[in-house]
């Protein structure tokens, strides 16, 4: 008898076929029931309702009422289904190709892949399955295989057991029963009555399986004890949404970020827009109340927990809440966010800081702790003047000193055990992972750099540079990111499997920045000439572009990069509408000058051009926004004070000034401000006004520990994510919906880094 079940792996395939639920590769589709239509003369029940049975509205309410959710999880036994027999079962040809498959130690013949392998039953290849996101999958090389060949079935490795195997039929798409499997696998020297199924496809009596990167980070062999209450709350995999889950709890585990949204939650929904689901801040309080208030983390009660036993489940079930929402909005617009596959935690994390940038609540701007500045120091090689610049910056990107390795001799052991190993088909050694001193990291981090394409203002011309970095302030709490992802000779992503020894407490306070020292002499303040394009400069040189005419489409792309809305104008105008990329490089050569986030201001249009004026007509030189937009507010139901205001600082935009008093809901009744601009007709435009510089909290460079995003797999672009934080003084583990104290944190092989400023 063959076995059911365990198909959370099947090797690919597309269609209508039975498919694991954590497939992300399938939609899945409402399960929509076969409607019949009772007859006339069919009894009817007083309990039903009293619609004709063959009305069209009684029809679509029961389909309605009737069908699975597409977003509701399936529950396992969805899959324990009777299986069908294959139909290429009974006169399967197998190839007399001298294959024979060793009982452990597989591998991908096509990727250097170990789990989730599919042997093929034709021709014996051990090919990888498809990746899912509850930790198992390949690169979809058995799927590959099929398509070349033809090859219609495969059993996948390390499900053999006496009772049978999971076999997939890649011409039928859907795992199949063989009624001739142990035939089939005896082919190629498989006993299947000696066979006992693992994970990683090693049995009892042989050596003990190495320790992966998968095993230590999930703590799996550990016991974990589940934990509930407030703080204690999961987040659903949607789909390869890990990265997200893991960000989200390290952020809201930050007491400012916690009173920000969850601690003005009244106020956020009362000012809330008509559509809430498009409102970032609305989103993230829910998240945030839902991840923090303790309602959806509640121990099972003693019914459910007979009810597990009974099930077999020894384990209370996590449930955890679901943020569908929460994604969608944040992942809007951008086309790897809003996609299911997997993500970088670092890259999220960005985003989602220029999201709160973007969305801050009044004056309050919970990201204020993680940004710092830092300063760069940059030397000429041939005249050794300097130039010391500052930039903003969010997190540590520290270098991984491979070279440092403290067991080099024990990796070379390694790699020539293992080569040998994969060779003869034998049992792969017990695994060697480099150990990496995190002092190594960071003085690589300290070290100076080349300048690729440097160009030295003393020489006028393209000469030799380092650079350094230091910090010119420390954050409220640090973000270190490991650099553990490059590129090989090939260009290949691959991924350092490298144990760092993370310290508990951190003292930065020697990469403070000391700015120019005595006997430095800096560089001249000498811009590099603009390189325009040749078939371009006839236009740029001859077509004065009116301000109205700008291109608002590279300004924007400007602008998501970061830079100030009117330096961006100014850039596209500059450079005469020839694209983003050419402005972008206008905005490095003149970012440093003075007047760089100033309104673009032309001789003969009298005053600040600003392609972002409304259609009404700009605010003009008495800073007195259009009447006719004032009115249009006012009917709205805002005082005119409140219209006045929000239409000054946002250069009279209709649908920004509205965006301006929904998120300034404190200024509502700050007339006496609104007053004092109205009488002073010089006053500067609020958004336009010379800005004062980045805020940041400076203070000790002494750090501690508090948690820690870990990554398993070869890519950021496949894998899982799981977060560990340190809470009431005991480490937890959060596994998606799944938050358990942890037993021993993986410190060592963490991706993402999370420090608190310890008090001086």
């Amino acid at each position: 008898m063959q076995r059911r079940g365990a198909l959370f792996g099947m090797p690919g395939g597309s269609g209508s076929r039975k498919m694991a639920a954590g497939d992300i590769g399938e939609l899945l589709v409402p399960h929509m029931p076969t409607i019949r239509v009772p007859r006339s003369g069919d009894r009817v029940y007083k309990n039903e309702c009293a619609f004709s049975y063959d009305s069209p509205v009684t029809i679509a309410c029961d389909a309605v009422l009737s069908s699975k959710s597409p977003y509701r999880k399936q529950d396992p036994d969805t899959w324990e289904n009777e299986l069908p027999v294959s139909k290429y079962a009974n006169n399967l040809t197998q190839l007399d190709n001298g294959v024979r498959i060793p009982p452990s130690g597989w591998k991908c013949a096509r990727c250097d892949l170990r789990e989730n392998l599919w042997l093929n039953l034709t021709d014996g290849s051990v090919l990888c399955g498809k990746w899912f996101f509850d930790s198992s999958g390949g690169n979809g090389h058995a799927l590959e295989h099929y398509r070349d060949l033809g090859y219609p079935l495969a059993v996948k490795l390390g499900t053999i057991t006496p009772d049978g195997a999971d076999v997939y039929s890649f011409q039928e798409e859907e795992p199949v029963l063989d009624p001739h499997l142990a035939k089939h696998l005896a082919h190629f020297g498989i006993d299947m009555l000696h066979m006992h199924g693992t994970e990683n496809g090693l049995r009892d009596n042989d050596i003990k399986p190495r320790v992966s990167e998968w095993e230590v980070i999930q703590e799996t062999g550990s016991k974990l004890k589940p934990m509930y209450g407030p703080g204690y709350t999961g987040l659903k995999n949607l789909g390869n949404s890990c990265y997200l889950s893991s960000v989200m709890q390290a952020i809201f585990s930050i007491p400012e970020f916690q009173r920000a949204y969850v601690g003005n939650l009244p106020r956020i929904f009362d000012y809330s827009p008509l559509d809430p689901t498009q409102d970032f801040n609305t989103q993230m309080t829910k998240l945030g109340h839902g991840l923090l208030s303790g309602q959806y983390s509640k121990p099972p009660v003693k019914s459910e927990l007979i009810e597990q036993v009974m099930k077999e489940e020894h384990k209370p079930q996590q449930n955890g809440i679901s943020p569908r929402m929460f994604k969608a909005f944040v992942s809007k617009s951008h086309p790897e966010f809003s996609s299911n596959r997997q993500q970088d935690a670092q890259e999220f994390f960005l985003h989602l800081v220029n999201l709160v940038e973007r969305n801050r609540i009044g004056s309050e701007n919970p990201s204020d702790v993680f940004r710092f500045l830092v300063e760069e120091r940059i030397q000429c090689c041939q005249t050794r003047k300097v130039r010391y610049t500052e930039r903003v910056d969010y997190l540590m990107q520290l270098p991984v000193a491979m070279e440092a390795a403290t067991n080099k001799d024990e990796l070379i052991a390694y790699e020539l055990t293992r080569r040998e190993a994969e060779a003869n088909r034998r049992p792969l050694p017990e695994l060697v992972r480099a150990k990496i001193p995190f002092s190594a990291c960071l003085q690589a981090f300290s070290e100076p750099e080349n300048v690729d394409d440097f160009w030295s203002s003393a020489l006028q011309a393209k000469s030799a540079g380092v650079k350094t970095s230091r910090f010119a302030s420390f954050p409220e709490y640090l973000v270190v990111q490991i650099k553990k992802f490059t590129f090989g000779l090939d260009w290949v992503p691959k991924k350092f499997d490298v144990s760092i020894d993370m310290p508990d407490l951190l003292d930065i306070n020697h990469l403070r920045a000391r700015g120019l020292q005595p006997g430095e002499e800096e560089l001249p303040d000498i811009s590099p000439p603009i390189v325009i394009p040749d078939d371009s400069k006839d236009r740029l040189m001859n077509q004065l572009i009116d301000p109205s005419d700008i291109d608002e489409s590279s300004v924007m792309q400007l602008a998501e990069m970061g830079f100030p809305l009117e330096a961006c104008r100014k850039a596209v105008y500059f450079t005469g509408n020839m694209g983003a990329e050419v402005a972008f490089n206008w905005i490095i050569v003149h970012m440093e000058e003075p007047d760089f986030a100033e309104p673009l201001t032309m001789p003969g249009y009298g005053g600040a051009a600003s392609a972002g004026a409304s259609v009404f007509g700009a605010t003009g030189l008495d800073n007195q926004p259009p009447e006719e937009i004032i009115a249009i507010i006012t009917s709205m139901g805002f005082h005119r004070n409140q219209a006045i205001q929000a239409l000054r600082a946002t250069n009279s935009n209709l649908e920004r000034a509205l965006d301006w008093i929904f998120s300034h809901p404190e200024f509502e009744e700050d007339s006496d401000f609104v007053i004092e601009m109205e009488n002073n007709t010089n006053a500067n435009i609020i958004s336009e006004a010379k800005p004062e510089g980045p805020r940041v909290k400076d203070g000790s460079g002494m750090y501690e520990l508090f948690a820690f995003i870990s990554h398993m797999g070869t890519s950021t672009m496949s894998g899982h994510y799981v977060c560990h934080i340190k809470k009431e003084g005991r480490w937890v583990i959060y596994n998606d919906h799944k938050v358990c104290a942890s037993e021993r944190p993986p410190k060592d092989l963490g991706y993402l880094y999370f420090y608190r400023r310890v008090p001086s």
